[in-house]
């Protein structure tokens, strides 16, 4: 069988973490008998300078007939004040591909756990999942519009968008620990009413999960002073947004940490690293590629079922981590294009198990 994914590599330091990846895929499944294909095209800042738009036509053509999107990372300060800004580009990439659902694992790894701003102590068996409504909330909503005078964002949701993303996190939830925490402001916002109402309407069909509500105060607050009690956290988009960042932090770098964005059965994917452009540091071959090799092994697992190479990725990048392979974030040395190529050398010493052929 043969996958076709469609990559945008974007700005800043999305192309270096991309070409990692791309290089490290092609290995893990160079014995195989599977067949991928990189289609890389315009995306973000990238595109604007070429085409004029973020997400120009070629683009959205490739995205619609992958298996699969793989997304570096967009935006700078080069783009402030275009017509278009790479961030619009990323919310029509959502919208077109129907991905509604955002799934951010954060989970601590030991070799950079003393950088983490948290005693080590509460760090012990942190293992959680954030999933992010994706399509709906202020970002989405209208009216949006700003003058001198105001500016005007929409919090809107219907029961439709709040019922499929929680069913999606109450059947995560049942594979792993059993624990879902639903997080909102249903003392202040209607539209966190409807989201409280609703899943306590759909809860009856998961009796094996326990459901905790919780308000997005209080849950940003426990999420430093106690965040191994999570197991999948749901939530809406822009809460979503702001504790998966605040999140990332507890392994002490957000280069670490990979996402996957998922939408009705049977549609392609879109996986991606929580960090941003970082344009400060772009070419300079120091960016941390973890999250997107990460990303990468989410695809091949969630993706195409190949869960062999999948864990192959995710073994090589903690065996170099333990090793003391620490980029410039995790406070070491190692380059973007080193740190790629131990994690080459480590899967070719595990060896493979099939057999894969990239063209």
């Amino acid at each position: 069988m043969g996958y076709n994914v469609t990559v945008l590599a974007g700005d800043g330091i999305g192309p270096e973490i991309m070409a990692v990846t791309q290089t490290v895929l092609t290995q893990v499944l160079a014995q195989s008998e599977q067949q991928i294909q990189f289609n890389a095209q315009l995306f973000g800042g990238a595109a604007i300078d070429v085409t004029g738009s973020p997400f120009p036509p070629a683009t959205q053509a490739a995205v619609a007939t992958a298996d699969a999107v793989l997304l570096g990372s967009v935006g700078g300060p080069k783009w402030d004040e275009a017509t278009e800004r790479p961030e619009q580009g990323l919310l029509a990439l959502r919208k077109q591909m129907g991905v509604f659902a955002n799934v951010r694992p954060v989970k601590i790894f030991s070799a950079v756990k003393h950088l983490s701003p948290l005693r080590e102590e509460r760090l012990e068996a942190v293992d959680f999942v954030v999933v992010r409504e994706l399509l709906g909330g202020l970002y989405f909503g209208e009216p949006k519009y700003f003058n001198e005078k105001e500016g005007v964002d929409t919090l809107r949701y219907d029961k439709a968008s709040i019922e499929r993303i929680v069913h999606y996190a109450f059947k995560l939830a049942a594979t792993r620990k059993g624990e879902l925490t639903s997080i909102d402001k249903a003392n202040v916002l209607a539209s966190s009413k409807l989201w409280r109402q609703t899943v306590e309407e759909i809860a009856p069909l998961y009796r094996e999960v326990r459901v905790t509500h919780l308000y997005v105060d209080a849950a940003a607050m426990h999420l430093i002073q106690r965040p191994a009690q999570f197991d999948v956290i749901v939530t809406e988009n822009m809460f979503g947004d702001i504790l998966s960042d605040e999140a990332s932090v507890l392994g002490g770098s957000l280069g670490l940490l990979p996402s996957s964005s998922h939408a009705q059965a049977g549609r392609a994917a879109l996986y991606e690293p929580i960090h941003g452009s970082a344009p400060d540091i772009a070419g300079q071959d120091c960016a941390n590629p973890i999250g997107m090799l990460l990303s990468a092994a989410m695809m091949l697992r969630q993706s195409f079922q190949l869960e062999a190479e999948a864990t192959q990725i995710e073994t090589a990048v903690e065996t170099a981590l333990a090793a003391g392979f620490l980029t410039k974030d995790l406070g070491g040395q190692t380059s973007t294009r080193a740190f790629g190529a131990k994690i080459s050398e480590l899967i070719e010493r595990s060896g493979a198990n099939v057999t894969t052929n990239i063209v």
